[in-house]
């Protein structure tokens, strides 16, 4: 992967778009200010001037720039690391490409199934376990796949019954608000609380609704998952379908290729601290290494945590203010790649809520017979302390001997504060749809925001950023 972008942006002698050009005289005393900061880069008209500014470069931006860019808006792009992709990261470990962010795509994403047709990126089906293993009265047993995973399909079923009711049409989930009232500030842990289940089979619950809620299942909206249950189809299959797919080239294969085939320029290293609509038809947007850029429309595509970060003159509408302090993204989000030995079997492993990993995935076996693995660490793990992650991934399955380990704490990093997105009890009757909506000159896209397959999913990304492509133009006249 060429972290830095060399092959997706566009070379600096691009001329300006017709409505920078309008603008100019507007921009000239400021372009003459940074000339010197400029030099060698680009002209300083080109440098402030654009039809259209993007914040951002993960999957909602980058559909948000394409589709711009081939409106005939000079677009630019500014990311605040040195390579695309947002929460969204192919890297690498134990010689193996791997996804540190994202992994999986889902049949029925239609977004994203159309983008791969586009691009002609084919997708293979992620490793099946052989072995399950599954929380038990006195600690953990051994199970077949079809038993274990049956078992969960009949626990699924009793923890999401009523959602295909109040998520008749998933895709639009206020289309019926009326039954959500009752739901939506219902907790996971609430929902589990009214169930009466087992000490085992809360167990078994709990631990995946821990997962998704990077901690305690109290912190997440039981909507937030049941939306996605019903856009999987009302299965616990459909729903372990989501997490099927492998794309070729790594889940930033599509974002890559949108970036190559866009004119839309990135600004990389280029966070945002503040964005100001001046009133006068145009906006400014100032970076940590104090250039400021101006358009008539600001696309911010960047993870709701992160809108705290960034400072907006006029302030933020009440929704989004509530959403930034809120946060949707899991800060607690920490995902694992190990490399395990002496296990011959590609074991799937569920830990209950609150163990130190509650989630290991069979991937690739490698040469030397050792195997990679996908985890998810509870909150208690001190993924730092390298014998605390031995004996937690042990725990699980004792013949385990991790060899190395790669771990990502999402909430740790800076432009994201916040793994995959969650929506918290209340927050979708609260939110949607004024969330969606622009303030002034700003237009807010991102996964986070999406009706659909909204937060843990690329093809929420890419439905925002078509949206916010829209809603742009228009602003953009």
């Amino acid at each position: 992967m060429n972290r830095h972008g060399g092959n997706y942006a566009v070379s600096s002698d691009r001329t300006i778009g017709r409505r920078s050009l309008l603008k100019a005289a507007g921009v000239t005393a400021l372009a003459s200010t940074l000339a010197a900061t400029t030099a060698g880069r680009a002209s300083a008209v080109e440098e402030l001037a654009w039809d259209a500014i993007v914040i951002g470069a993960g999957y909602a931006g980058g559909t948000a720039a394409r589709e711009l860019a081939a409106k005939g808006l000079n677009t630019l792009v500014l990311e605040a690391r040195d390579r695309i992709g947002g929460r969204i990261w192919t890297g690498s470990f134990a010689g193996e490409q791997v996804d540190i962010g994202g992994g999986w795509f889902g049949p029925g994403q239609t977004n994203v199934e159309r983008e791969l047709q586009r691009y002609h990126i084919t997708t293979s089906l992620d490793v099946a376990a052989t072995r399950a293993v599954m929380p038990s009265a006195t600690g953990f047993t051994s199970q077949s796949p079809a038993d274990a995973f049956g078992h969960l399909g009949t626990l699924f079923g009793q923890f999401y019954a009523g959602s295909e009711t109040y998520f008749e049409r998933p895709l639009e989930p206020l289309y019926r608000k009326d039954l959500l009232a009752s739901v939506d500030a219902t907790s996971l842990a609430a929902r589990l609380d009214q169930l009466g289940l087992s000490a085992t089979d809360q167990k078994w619950i709990n631990g995946s609704t821990s997962v998704f809620a990077g901690g305690p299942s109290s912190s997440g909206g039981l909507a937030g998952m049941a939306q996605w249950f019903q856009l999987a189809g009302g299965t616990y299959e459909g729903f372990e379908s989501t997490m099927s797919l492998k794309p070729a080239g790594g889940m930033v294969s599509i974002l890559k290729a949108m970036f190559a085939e866009s004119t839309a320029r990135i600004r990389y290293n280029s966070p945002v601290t503040a964005v100001t609509d001046t009133g006068s038809g145009l906006t400014k947007v100032k970076t940590a290494g104090g250039l400021v850029y101006q358009a008539p429309v600001v696309v911010v595509a960047v993870p709701v945590n992160v809108w705290r970060t960034i400072t907006f003159n006029p302030g933020l509408p009440k929704v989004h203010a509530d959403a930034a302090l809120e946060g949707v993204g899991v800060p607690t989000a920490t995902k694992l790649w190990l490399q395990v030995s002496g296990v011959s079997d590609a074991v799937y492993a569920q830990a209950p809520e609150g163990s130190p990993i509650l989630l290991m995935l069979p991937q690739k076996q490698l040469a030397d017979g050792s195997r990679l693995y996908v985890a998810f660490a509870g909150s208690g793990l001190n993924v730092s302390d390298a014998a605390a992650v031995k004996a937690a991934v042990r725990g699980l399955v004792p013949e385990a001997t991790v060899v190395d380990y790669r771990a990502m704490q999402w909430g740790k990093e800076a432009y994201t504060r916040g793994g995959w997105g969650l929506r918290k009890p209340g927050q979708l009757l609260r939110q949607l749809p004024a969330i969606q909506q622009p303030h002034g000159r700003m237009v807010f896209a991102g996964s986070d925001i999406a009706s659909g397959w909204y937060g843990a999913f690329v093809e929420g990304a890419i439905e925002s950023g078509l949206t916010a492509a829209q809603q742009a133009a228009v602003i953009a006249g």
